[in-house]
């Protein structure tokens, strides 16, 4: 059979992790795939191997990671730009922003590479992003007027979810009509979406409700994992529109299609979404290979191409099962 026609990753072999440095017994189905990939990524570029400090204070060498010489000289990012960009965007990052340097520089299986990779781009071309709105939703096409990274409108801000919720990218515009919109994107690689539950805020409880957005806002599911976070992310989205800051907005999750954990979590969260209404920020979700395709369809197709190698094109896997 030709290995582009499975429709699922593999299992990968525990020997062939181990042999390329990757084998971690927690990880997902896809997550053993991405690492994997990201791994042989930085064996054909000749990049040296990086390692981290396990709790036990014990260092431990991994595939995925790169040399702190290598991470430094850009690595992690798939352009001189965008390499200049991250480095920017760290020294001028709100104040509070989750910037963690060396997952930044070094993991190759990190998202917070992957926003800058994917969107990046967008900051550096205002044309570009322009038409990028325009693939992904053609009613908010306008002026693009800013793209921000790991932004939140106020961290600890009580007229917000009062906690430290922000956005991996957020692009405001200026449509024709003059309304202000946004699209606030938050973006998923190899996560499973069972990251650490948030301590549970009275403001929480009072955002559910008074955003309309949910068929039962004292739902209990909407408070664990693994929807938690688009819980609490839209909720944020619609408290900027409610303190009048946008006239309208999206909330847009972006996660591979074959990362099923997120899939499936985005799935759970829209059931729990009342019929969308007026003034109401919406939720989408955007797989990854079509944020990547709608980079290309937008006018840059040398980046989409590169995307696509360094993150969704697992052919490499399959050839090696």
């Amino acid at each position: 059979m030709d290995i582009e026609t499975y429709d699922r990753l593999p299992l990968v072999p525990e020997a062939l992790l181990k042999a390329h440095k990757v084998h971690t017994s927690y990880d997902t189905r896809f997550r053993a795939c991405a690492r994997l990939l990201q791994a042989l990524h930085r064996e054909r570029a000749g990049w040296t191997r990086g390692s981290y400090t396990t709790a036990s204070g014990r260092k431990r060498s991994m595939g995925h990671l790169v040399g702190v010489y290598d991470g430094a000289a850009g690595a992690n990012f798939l352009t001189p730009e965008v390499h200049r960009l991250a480095r920017r965007e760290l020294a001028y990052r709100e104040p509070g922003a989750m910037f963690e340097e060396r997952r930044l520089y070094e993991n190759l299986l990190s998202s917070a590479p992957l926003a800058l990779n994917l969107l990046g781009p967008l900051k550096l071309d205002r044309t570009l992003a322009e038409a990028f709105v325009r693939e992904i939703a053609p009613e908010y096409a306008g002026q693009v007027c800013a793209v921000t990274f790991e932004h939140s409108p106020g961290r600890g801000d009580p007229t917000f979810t009062d906690d430290a919720t922000a956005f991996d990218a957020f692009i405001a515009l200026r449509l024709d009509d003059g309304r202000k919109v946004f699209i606030a994107i938050e973006i998923k690689y190899s996560e499973a979406a069972n990251e650490p539950e948030p301590r549970m805020r009275a403001r929480y409880d009072d955002l559910s409700v008074a955003s309309e957005l949910f068929v039962d806002p004292d739902d209990p599911a909407l408070r664990r994992n693994p929807i938690q976070q688009m819980w609490r992310l839209h909720m944020l989205g619609q408290s900027i529109i409610d303190a009048g800051l946008f006239d309208a907005g999206k909330v847009v999750v972006i996660a591979p299609r074959l990362n099923d954990q997120v899939q499936r979590a985005v799935g759970r969260y829209q059931q729990h979404l009342a019929p969308a209404g007026s003034g109401k920020a919406e939720f989408l979700n955007l797989p990854l290979e079509d944020a990547i395709a709608a980079l290309a369809l937008a006018g840059a197709p040398d980046q989409a191409r590169a995307l696509t190698t360094r993150y969704a094109d697992f052919g490499p896997i399959q050839a090696l099962i």
